[in-house]
């Protein structure tokens, strides 16, 4: 009992620790999934870019093949030109007119200057494009290591989150536990002060009654007391005799020993079962794995009703020791609450007999296992016919316990002088019943270590057997305790002693020799105990003679049974209202229990908004982010747009137009302006690009300032919970030195409460002494009358 405050404590801590590691754990959750989203969408906005950069590739493609094209009808149309110039020189021998060499070669050198600026732009078109799949590709690695990356952590948290899932519960459910012993304890706590102080009261209460009290005896024996010889021992055995207080007091004492004795045997059969339960859901067949066999079923059911039997068992002797009283003698016969403590016993045998069968079933199940080996059923054998001799054992304690209770009953018919043999039979019982748990334990232990060396033995069977095997010994040293205690004190309870004759205390006259009291008074005795117990018992129910005519009269007559009637209905009548009532009285209670449902429902649906509004205050910073991203890249668009928008209808139909007016000036210019268009156009898109890489930059550094930012919030709220779990083992420590100085105050008011009894016990023997000076003078002065 001096270890719980300990077990408990260290409990608290490390739940305390857990509990301090949950909002870690679920914050890093939380940041994990914030980086999954951030990379999801990031994602998202680089497919977008991707799929642009195609729908560009592509239009500059067709636009290529428009250019070539247009480039293959313009040098058809030079070569044309140029042969029909030559066929012009053949037919007319004039010269040609001045200026026209010069015009066809400014034509070819302006067409080569076009054809190497073509081939320069497609030379350009070409590096962009590699640029840009070496882009792509790098982002799609960038995106599968991404995943990767997000796949790891979700994965992380998932074994996580079930790993902690099940401590998290189990200490949820020890931290209910200990709260309610906490308020139990509390509330012990409470009483125990309300206690000391009516104590207290009672104390001054009793200290003002027995002054009272004193004065008045000590006027009685100083004027009314007569005169009682204790010298004469014939005259003295017929005296009333008095109640021996040392003999109570031995006897409450002994008692108490036993009542500790009997908790601890109750505490190992509790765990005996309990552990036993375990083990049957383990082995021969794991219920995690394979169903249990009928047997084991039965079996583990019965064994989990072993507390209600016990603890029956135990409250029922506690309830017999605080029956007992200083003031009243403690005999077998007064002793009426061994009668219930007999029968929760009885109960508890009749238990253990139903559950007997199904353990050596389940035995001789175990034997028929494939990996059981020769020894191991020798040794489970063994163990069988081990039990059986444990419930015999068990069976034949239960005999002479019901034999000892017996004694208080009305019609027992057993004399005292058998008391002595009863109390040895018992004693005789109990030795046997803890060889055969000692025989249980030799063997249950061989039999666990054969089946630990097999290769199906799991760590998870050998903790459980070694918990049985532990309760077994507990077992074993608690009834070995528990008899050598009867055999100590089997003498005493074996004496009939119990009454003292009057001033047989401090009688000098210790020559003679014979019995204190005379046989008289104890049968006087007997007969005024049988004449109170018939006078205390309750009269038997019936109607007196005149009331009985009565109602014959009313019956017979039919007025009068009609009232009688009528009186029935209104008093059926008042009992219908009441229940009406009470009806009415548990609909507001229901309603009140509703009420307080739908408040309940209320504020867990508030705390579920106040989450969801953290998580999308977090979510909020990277929402602005894309729009800032979204933003650019439509003005780009917009940019991109602009500066291709006039691209080839109308370069085709300026060049048409410029072709029917054969004017080359135009046309060269028209082909110019396009490619200047074209230049334009490629030089907004680097730009764009430079944009988008100027943005991304500004994203990671504003993403490596909020990392750092969470960081310093988290080591602040590492610093603040240091700081509230020191505070609350301070809170624990305070709990603990308050909870001690009330326990050293009840004791100080426990041992004044017991000093001051015995001054009161020695106030009374003054008062028989001075009784007996009182005689004494008394008679020295009559002797001295007679002479």
């Amino acid at each position: 009992m001096s270890d719980l405050p300990g077990k408990y404590q260290k409990l608290a801590t490390e739940y305390s620790k857990l509990r301090a590691q949950i909002p870690v754990l679920k914050k890093a959750v939380i940041e994990e999934q914030g980086k999954a989203e951030e990379l999801k969408d990031s994602i998202k906005s680089k497919d977008q870019s991707i799929r642009k950069y195609e729908q560009e590739i592509d239009s500059l493609s067709f636009r290529n093949q428009q250019l070539s094209k247009r480039v293959l009808v313009l040098q058809d149309e030079l070569e044309e030109s140029q042969s029909k110039g030559k066929k012009g020189k053949h037919k007319n021998s004039d010269p040609p007119p001045m200026g026209f060499p010069a015009d066809t070669s400014v034509i070819g050198q302006e067409l080569q200057s076009k054809i190497e600026e073509n081939a320069r732009l497609h030379k350009q078109v070409y590096e962009s494009d590699q640029e840009y799949k070496q882009v792509v590709d790098e982002l799609r690695d960038r995106q599968s290591i991404l995943e990767r990356e997000t796949s790891t952590h979700q994965e992380v948290i998932r074994s996580m989150v079930e790993k902690h899932k099940s401590t998290v519960d189990k200490l949820q459910e020890e931290k209910a536990m200990l709260e309610v012993k906490y308020q139990a304890q509390d509330k012990e706590v409470r009483e125990c002060k309300l206690r000391a102080e009516l104590a207290e009261q009672r104390l001054e209460q009793v200290q003002r009654e027995l002054q009272t009290k004193l004065g008045v005896a000590s006027k009685i024996i100083r004027d009314k007391l007569p005169f009682n010889d204790t010298l004469n021992r014939d005259l003295n055995s017929l005296n009333i005799p008095t109640h021996d207080r040392k003999h109570q007091l031995r006897a409450r004492e002994l008692i108490n020993n036993a009542a500790g004795h009997i908790r601890e045997l109750t505490q190992g059969l509790s765990n005996w079962h309990t552990y036993t339960e375990q083990r049957t859901k383990i082995y021969p067949s794991d219920e995690a794995n394979e169903p249990l066999s009928d047997v084991n079923k039965k079996l583990s059911t019965f064994l989990h009703e072993n507390a209600s039997y016990l603890r029956a068992l135990e409250a029922a002797f506690h309830q017999f020791h605080e029956s007992l009283r200083d003031d009243a003698l403690t005999t077998l016969e007064t002793s009426v609450g061994l009668q219930n403590f007999s029968d929760k016993f009885r109960c508890y045998v009749n238990y253990v007999s139903k559950l007997h069968p199904y353990q050596l079933l389940s035995l001789e199940e175990e034997c028929a296992v494939a990996s059981c080996t020769s020894t191991l059923k020798a040794k489970n054998m063994e163990l069988h016919s081990a039990l059986q001799r444990f419930m015999a054992a068990l069976n034949k304690l239960e005999t002479h316990t019901a034999l000892i209770a017996a004694q208080s009953k009305k019609g027992c018919h057993h004399p005292k002088s058998n008391q002595g043999k009863m109390f040895a039979l018992l004693t005789a019982s109990l030795h046997g019943f803890h060889e055969a748990l000692r025989e249980v334990s030799k063997h249950y232990n061989s039999k666990v270590s054969l089946e630990h060396q097999l290769p199906t033995a799991t760590q998870k069977l050998k903790t459980t057997d070694e918990c049985v095997v532990s309760s077994l010994v507990s077992l074993v040293t608690t009834t070995g305790r528990f008899s050598t205690f009867l055999e100590s004190n089997l003498d005493f309870f074996s004496t009939m002693a119990g009454y003292r004759t009057r001033g047989s205390s401090i009688s000098t006259n210790e020559s003679e020799e014979g019995p204190k009291s005379n046989p008289v008074v104890s049968l006087f005795r007997q007969r005024a105990a049988n004449y109170i117990q018939l006078i205390s018992r309750p009269c038997p129910e019936s109607v007196p003679y005149k009331t009985a005519l009565q109602n014959r009269r009313i019956l017979l007559s039919s007025t009068e049974s009609r009232d009688s009637l009528a009186q029935q209905v209104t008093s059926l009548h008042d009992k219908v209202c009441k229940l009406e009532q009470d009806k009415e009285h548990w609909l507001l209670e229901s309603q009140l229990l509703q009420i307080k449902y739908e408040k309940e429902l209320k504020r867990v649906g508030d705390l579920e908004q106040q989450l969801q509004r953290l998580q999308r205050s977090m979510t909020g910073s990277i929402e602005d982010n894309l729009h800032i991203d979204s933003t650019a890249e439509q003005r780009n668009k917009s940019l991109s747009v602009s500066s291709t928008s006039i691209d080839p209808t109308i370069i085709g139909t300026l060049v048409k137009e410029g072709i029917e007016d054969d004017d080359v000036q135009t046309r060269e210019e028209l082909i110019k302006n396009h490619y200047t268009a074209r230049i334009t156009s490629l030089t907004n898109q680097l730009q764009v690009a430079e944009s988008k890489a100027v943005n991304f930059h500004a994203e990671c550094r504003a993403l490596h300032k909020r990392l750092s930012a969470a960081e310093k919030s988290k080591s602040v709220n590492l610093t603040d919970l240091d700081s509230t779990t020191q505070e609350v083992s301070q809170l624990k420590d305070e709990l603990q030195t308050t909870k001690r100085s009330y326990e050293s105050q009840l004791s100080l008011m426990s041992e004044h409460i017991a000093g001051l009894n015995d001054k009161l016990t020695t106030q009374k023997d003054e008062i028989d002494a001075l009784k007996l000076l009182l005689n004494s003078h008394s008679k020295g002065s009559r002797n001295l009358k007679r002479k």
